[in-house]
């Protein structure tokens, strides 16, 4: 496997691609002290092992990767090895910068994707959501890798447009493997309490059906047919229920004025929280709390 690396700023071949940092196949045949050493990165960092056994810590927790292996380090995340060196072995990465990083840590990937504001607003969502930081059989993300460096390499008409679909579909292909890898994990219904539990943990968050879906790796329309085969309800209407359902716990509490049970449990004001309660229980919230 012949070794390559382009950096931005000291490579021909990245002029005009400000949004890629680097791509490399790198042959490690020593260990060197302080080679790899935790930090947070700035960028989305894909790397793919060859060859060789890896230990690495990535947003805080350790992995141990083999050949076929594929991480992915998002913007944010600390990441390093865990002896802090590089191990012996043969890796392939592709560092993307990111145009930006919004409030709920939602990525924007910037102009030179092809995605849609949807798609990418969903990508975004699902790899900063899914916390799965390590992805098994992954050949054909190194085949995408490795045409990138050709395209770049070769320079041939319409390139700049392949390398972007190229990153694009590369992108798409951790997302999707993502998603089947946590579906593989886990039933329906042990997710769904974890999805629950996720929730009630920040309910002033005007969560949206994108997020929740997101938070269990599944696509907008597949959620809402799951959540509703599963509780009869359509997702927002289910987030309400959970709303109140904490709400008239929060009531028991008197030391909790409307307002504030209110706002911690995500609605815009204590009309809106008094119309909402009464509606599905029947009582106004002081009427509630008074009964108990």
């Amino acid at each position: 496997m012949n070794q390559f690396y382009l950096h931005q700023g000291h490579s021909s071949e990245l002029t005009g691609f400000p949004h890629i940092s680097e791509i490399a196949i790198r042959k490690n045949t020593s260990i060197q002290l302080d080679s790899l050493v935790s930090s947070i990165v700035n960028e989305i960092r894909i790397y793919y092992i060859l060859d060789g056994k890896f230990d690495w810590s990535i947003n805080e927790r350790a992995y141990v990767l083999y050949p076929g292996d594929l991480a992915i380090i998002l913007p944010g995340q600390k990441f390093g090895g865990t002896k802090g060196c590089m191990d012996i072995g043969t890796v392939c990465w592709l560092s993307i910068g990111v145009e930006r990083v919004e409030q709920q840590r939602k990525i924007i990937f910037g102009t030179w994707s092809g995605l849609s504001e949807t798609e990418s607003l969903t990508i975004g969502n699902i790899l900063q959501l899914n916390n799965t930081s390590v992805l098994v059989r992954m050949k054909d993300a190194f085949t995408i890798i490795q045409t990138i460096k050709d395209e770049l390499s070769q320079q041939e008409i319409g390139y700049a447009t392949r390398v972007n679909h190229l990153i694009d579909e590369l992108l798409i292909l951790v997302v999707r493997q993502s998603t089947h890898q946590m579906n593989l994990r886990r039933d329906f219904p042990q997710t769904f309490t974890k999805l629950e539990q996720t929730l009630r943990q920040n309910l002033a968050h005007q969560w949206t059906v994108e997020e929740m879906a997101a938070l269990i790796g599944l696509g907008t329309t597949a959620f809402s047919e799951k959540v509703k085969n599963y509780t009869g309800f359509s997702p927002l209407n289910y987030l309400i229920n959970i709303r109140i359902s904490e709400a008239t716990r929060l009531l028991k509490q008197q030391e909790m004025n409307m307002t504030e049970i209110a706002l911690e449990t995500g609605f815009y004001s204590s009309q809106h929280f008094s119309t909402t309660f009464k509606k599905l229980t029947g009582y106004t919230p002081v009427e509630f709390r008074k009964k108990k």
